[in-house]
């Protein structure tokens, strides 16, 4: 991982591309070496694949951010917070969780939307800032996808909480049913804007119109 930290800064370069080809041809000794380079992202390193930057190709990878300088001595401990999760921990989040991915909603063998996978959940540790502003992190089921992902999904409580409190009345009762229930329920009217924005722009005019016409009446 080191060695693959510092082919990044002196080889490629940070913000700039480079394939899985070329990080295997640096380094023909190293077994999954790109495996061992995803370990950089738990120090801070941000390398990003097409999921999380559309210009790259699948085979594509961005050296976006460098993080700690893991060739110093101690600076490649394991984080605190991966520390290992046991049978019994894993099998609570994931019944609490409802066998579902808090990331993207899908369930354990669901195949994803592009069909190229199914899912695989895991249970990992999700840092949350708590309303006293100490920081602690929760376990949480997510899926491998996800958790393949370099998107920032730490929780800010008090923001969470302010936001609340900011709700009128109504707007508090029907989140309330929502997080009793653990399920957002939608509207005829929320259903039907979700289909209209899947449309083309063509149906989409055919759908104003129609609306168009209908206040005319």
């Amino acid at each position: 991982m080191a060695r693959a930290a510092l082919w990044l800064i002196q080889v490629v370069g940070e913000g700039k591309i480079f394939t899985v080809a070329k990080l295997r041809e640096a380094f023909p000794d190293v077994a999954q070496i790109d495996r061992r380079m995803r370990g950089l992202r738990d120090y801070g390193w941000e390398i990003s694949t097409a999921r999380e930057d559309p210009e790259l190709l699948p085979e594509e990878r961005r050296f976006a951010t460098r993080g700690k300088d893991v060739w110093v001595p101690g600076q490649a401990k394991s984080p605190s917070h991966k520390a290992s999760i046991t049978n019994a921990q894993r099998a609570k989040v994931l019944q609490a969780d409802g066998y579902l991915c808090r990331t993207c909603g899908i369930a354990a063998g669901e195949a994803y939307e592009d069909g190229v996978a199914q899912a695989v959940l895991n249970v990992a540790r999700r840092q949350v800032t708590l309303t006293d502003g100490s920081i602690t992190h929760q376990l949480v089921t997510e899926c491998q996808r996800c958790g393949r992902g370099t998107v920032d999904r730490s929780v800010y409580l008090p923001d969470v909480l302010s936001r609340i409190e900011s709700l009128a009345p109504l707007e508090r009762s029907v989140l309330s049913g929502w997080v009793e229930s653990d399920q957002r329920t939608y509207s005829s009217l929320e259903v039907l804007w979700g289909m209209y924005r899947t449309l083309p722009e063509n149906a989409r005019q055919t759908v104003a119109d129609a609306l168009d016409n209908g206040a005319d009446d």
